[in-house]
């Protein structure tokens, strides 16, 4: 299953429907900054299906921070990433994928693509769609029981 990850548009929904015109995924994952662009996304697409969080930006946002979703048996959190204080590091949000015994943490909110293996767990940071000068995603495929991940700059 092929899964496109979105973080931070910040009002860039052209550069998101480029993504999701290119990689034709199963399912698409918005982790925050700004809610009404993966509402207006899920509009367009409304065949895909989509699940988001809010970020720091979301002011007015009452739903929750962050969202657990299960696939193909694999434990996934969906997490802007400033509740855990991923622009100083990812300490906390290692403590947090040890509890909750996840297979794969994703978040945004440092505006930088990254993809790490820490113990079992996968991290991915897609990066800022919504950047006019470097836009990246996060592509997550979930299959034969392996969660693999990479971000992919959009030219």
């Amino acid at each position: 299953m092929k899964i496109l990850v979105l973080s931070d548009s910040h009002g860039n929904i052209d550069n998101m429907i480029r993504a999701v015109e290119r990689e034709s995924p199963r399912a698409i994952f918005h982790l925050g900054d700004c809610w009404g662009d993966g509402q207006r996304l899920h509009e367009r697409f409304p065949e895909i299906p989509f699940e988001q969080v809010p970020g720091n930006c979301d002011f007015l946002s009452r739903e929750a921070a962050e969202r657990l979703v299960c696939l193909e048996d694999k434990r996934i959190l969906l997490c802007h990433g400033h509740t855990y204080g991923v622009k100083q590091s990812l300490i906390a949000a290692g403590y947090a994928a040890e509890e909750q015994n996840l297979d794969v943490f994703l978040f945004g909110h440092t505006h930088r693509p990254l993809v790490d293996m820490r113990g079992k767990t996968l991290f991915l940071n897609p990066g800022s769609i919504g950047d006019y000068a470097h836009s990246f995603y996060g592509v997550l495929t979930i299959s034969g029981g392996r969660a693999d991940a990479r971000t992919v700059p959009l030219e």
